[in-house]
């Protein structure tokens, strides 16, 4: 895994220069230490910081093919390289290094724009085409890795993550107030927008072609190179035999975290004791024929600590894991960098733990790591599918009775937010899917907090309508598919990638892997059978627990969903650390101007009056953790002032590159 950057003149021949793209490529060192890489052309510069887990000799970059007439800067692994290459070489394609990024060349050679439909593995590239004057800048299909672009007068500045584009001196960092809603909307941000105005993701699954060919200004385009789809309503695959079903799994599955374990150096893994890490983890043992190294989170909170769980499951594989307490101290103390790192507000602040077990897999000497995210999504893991699937009892074809339920808890809890508003929702994302329950109650906190002049600046606009969404096909799916669709669409990319995944593991300068987000695991789990999925009210991850049962005992194959959660209210309001006082002070709050202070100051004052099993209180602190999430962001990217915390600033390379 590795970082990559750039610009390119879009119109005229502006001279390209050394030190910017030294800049950009400075600030993203965290995610290749390992060494840094360049290719400077006429029009355009493309830099690479790598880390190396592959081809450690000879991957350095930028890798060019046979004439050097296509280079290419990438971050990512391709997990099915040897077959790949032994593939590309009977073509007669010849290979210069060991390293995976050479795919991305003579697949080029040999397909064009076609060649996403053979990329398998987690990346995101730019390829230049000298001859052609192409620059391609792809992203893999379910948004693990990161890239992002703003276009500002006759360029285009690019990068793993924005703090390159910032870097450049070229883009002045200013907040999206839409971008911003994403948080108090989904917690997370998986669409183009960010918090930054005028700063782009590439969207999973997408690329932009930017042709330079021609007198005239370059052209821009968005293509969609992969969309998740599921079979129709009952089209789906059915064998009604569970042995081979089963079967057909573990040979995928298998498959999937062999290739995860391919690298060059020594490949850890995560595991928390929930049925998800504990499968890859057992997965690994059984092909490595001994346990892989495992990492575990203890949460000293009660309630929360799942200690003793992931000791059973690492005594069920024979692992001796590294333990990691992180408490409210510790979190608070993270908090901060995995703001820095997300380049975005942070609400969840388990992600906060998660980014100190990277740092701890790290300062072991570690690069690279295998977790289960990506499995609830596949196999309907979260509690929400369960109420949502409870409602659709009540719902036929067209008349949906379950938005009586919906309208009378809305009306409990948030009578001034009128039911057109859930109406309007519906319409944009095809119906009532499992998430909008949760995202309803998270949104609450917009109306809690929001001041009137954050409200003006969104002018109406809700966060739902940056969702790319396919309504043609969703229509005709199961409703627990459409359900999962959006879950694809917005917090596997937005959350468990970059709060929880790629952000928090390379900012300590650790490849994460995700075997339950391989190409095949993810197209064979989306045409089963929704029974395969949730069957019935209780037994969520049907398949999964199935298959784990064959490695593992009851008590960890059937053990319940227990989302993976650290503590809110003991970290930041109860026993605040110092910037959480400053942040949420009212002098703070008003300069930013996103957030009315009184109402602020009074939900921080009576939180506690809410029992600790409420489900009130929860969200009540996650919107606060929210509302100090958005007031750290500012803090950090957009000026400072709010808090005593040091900003964020654009590096200076101290020594010249080397073309």
């Amino acid at each position: 895994m590795c970082g990559i950057a750039g610009f390119v003149n879009l119109e005229g021949d502006r001279p390209i220069e050394v030190d910017m793209i030294e800049r950009m490529a400075e600030a993203i060192e965290h995610r290749g230490p390992d060494e840094d890489g360049f290719l400077v052309e006429p029009n355009l510069a493309l830099a690479n910081r790598r880390l190396s887990i592959v081809g450690l000799a000879d991957g350095r970059q930028p890798i060019f093919n046979e004439d050097e007439s296509i280079g290419v800067v990438f971050n990512g692994e391709f997990f099915d390289y040897p077959e790949k290459r032994a593939w590309l070489e009977d073509r007669g394609h010849v290979f210069r290094t060991n390293c995976d990024t050479e795919l991305l060349v003579h697949l080029w050679e040999e397909f064009g724009e076609g060649l996403f439909d053979h990329l398998r593995g987690q990346y995101a590239f730019a390829l230049y085409d000298r001859r052609q004057k192409i620059l391609i800048l792809g992203r893999d299909r379910i948004g693990i890795c990161p890239l992002h672009w703003a276009k500002r007068g006759n360029r285009l500045y690019f990068g793993s993550e924005i703090k390159s584009i910032l870097a450049s001196g070229e883009v002045t960092p200013e907040a999206d107030p839409r971008g911003l809603d994403h948080i108090m909307t989904f917690f997370a941000m998986g669409t183009r927008r960010t918090a930054f105005k005028e700063i782009s993701a590439v969207l999973p699954g997408s690329y932009l072609k930017i042709s330079l060919a021609g007198d005239g200004p370059a052209e821009i385009r968005e293509h969609i190179h992969w969309e998740l789809d599921f079979p129709d309503r009952g089209e789906e695959y059915d064998p009604r035999d569970d042995n081979r079903l089963v079967d057909e799994f573990s040979e995928i599955f298998f498959r999937a975290v062999d290739q995860r374990l391919r690298a060059d150096v020594p490949v850890v893994g995560y595991l928390s004791g929930g049925v998800d890490s504990t499968t890859v983890m057992a997965t690994a043992a059984k092909i490595r024929g001994a346990a892989v190294p495992a990492f575990t989170i203890r949460i000293p909170t009660p309630g929360l600590d799942e200690t003793d769980r992931a000791l059973l499951a690492a005594r069920t594989i024979g692992a001796d894991p590294t333990i990691l307490t992180c408490g409210s101290e510790e979190i608070a103390a993270a908090y901060p960098k995995l703001v820095l790192a997300s380049e975005s507000p942070v609400m969840d602040t388990s992600c906060a733990a998660l980014y100190c077990l990277a740092g701890e897999v790290r300062r072991q000497g570690y690069k690279a790591t295998i977790t289960g995210e990506g499995a609830d999504e596949a196999f309907a893991g979260y509690p929400w599918f369960k109420t949502n699937r409870l409602l659709n009892f009540l719902d036929g074809q067209r008349i949906k009775p379950s938005n009586l339920v919906r309208r009378a808890y809305l009306r409990l809890t948030a009578k001034h937010i009128p039911w057109a508003n859930a109406q309007r929702i519906q319409s944009i994302v095809g119906g009532p899917h499992a998430a909008l329950d949760l995202y309803g109650l998270v949104s609450l906190s917009r109306s809690r907090f929001y001041s009137s002049d954050m409200f003006e600046q969104l002018n109406g606009h809700i966060a739902y309508e940056d969702i790319p969404m396919n309504l043609g096909r969703i229509k005709r799916w199961h409703p627990l598919n459409q359900s999962l669709y959006l879950g694809y669409k917005v917090m596997l990319p937005g959350l468990l990638m970059n709060h929880k995944g790629d952000r928090p593991a390379m900012h300590n300068s650790i490849e994460a892997r995700f075997p339950f987000l391989d190409e095949e695991v993810i197209s064979f789990c989306s045409r089963l059978h929704p029974r395969y999925k949730l069957k019935g009210l209780r037994r969520d991850k049907h398949l999964l627990r199935l298959f784990a049962s064959r490695m593992l005992p009851p008590e960890i194959a059937d053990r319940p969903k227990a989302m993976f959660r650290a503590p809110f209210a003991n970290t930041f309001f109860e026993n605040p650390p110092a910037f959480a006082n400053q942040l949420l002070s009212e002098e703070s709050l008003r300069r930013t101007g996103y957030f009315d202070p009184k109402s602020v100051l009074e939900y921080r004052n009576s939180y506690q009056t809410y029992g600790w099993g409420s489900g009130r209180r929860l969200t009540l602190e996650m919107g606060l953790t929210g509302v100090m999430g958005i007031q750290l962001w500012h803090h950090l990217f957009l000026g400072g002032g709010l808090c005593d915390l040091p900003t964020w600033t654009a590096p200076t390379p101290a020594a010249s590159m080397a073309h």
